[in-house]
């Protein structure tokens, strides 16, 4: 298996919890190795630009509205098998259907407000890592970045 890179987005209903801690604890304990990590409060524009892929998609609306309701912690976590590890442990997107002991199955209020976000692929986590963070703000080689 190889060493990858993903991004992880806590989204505000997570955030409002309290989750934070235990939510980075989860991915930590798996061997998830966070590289960069910070806290914003995304604009509508940036919301829009990062979800563009589901701007035909009923749900776009309330998406954006939803993920600029309140701070997000976002973080490039680096791994074996990242990619598949990070999406194993957040759960299925419905919490209703998330696997006991995933994020989504302990923080996820419902299928729009679901605790939390993952790159599903290498070249969907390479741009979604570059829309939140330059190489010089993850730690490690930038040749992995490429």
């Amino acid at each position: 298996m190889a060493v990858e890179r993903t991004l992880s987005i806590i989204k505000p209903d997570a955030v409002e919890k309290g989750a934070i801690g235990s939510i980075l604890a989860t991915f930590e304990a798996a061997g998830l190795r966070p590289l960069a990590i910070k806290m914003v409060r995304l604009t509508e524009l940036q919301a829009r630009g990062f979800y563009a892929v589901h701007k035909e998609r009923p749900f776009f609306a309330s998406l954006v509205q939803f993920m600029t309701s309140g701070p997000v912690v976002v973080s490039v976590l680096e791994g074996e098998a990242a990619i598949a590890r990070h999406r194993e442990l957040m759960g299925a997107t419905d919490p209703t259907k998330a696997a006991p002991g995933t994020v989504r199955a302990q923080w996820a209020t419902d299928i729009e407000r679901n605790a939390v976000h993952g790159s599903d692929a290498p070249e969907t986590a390479r741009v979604e890592i570059s829309y939140f963070f330059d190489a010089t703000q993850i730690q490690g080689p930038v040749e992995a970045l490429a």
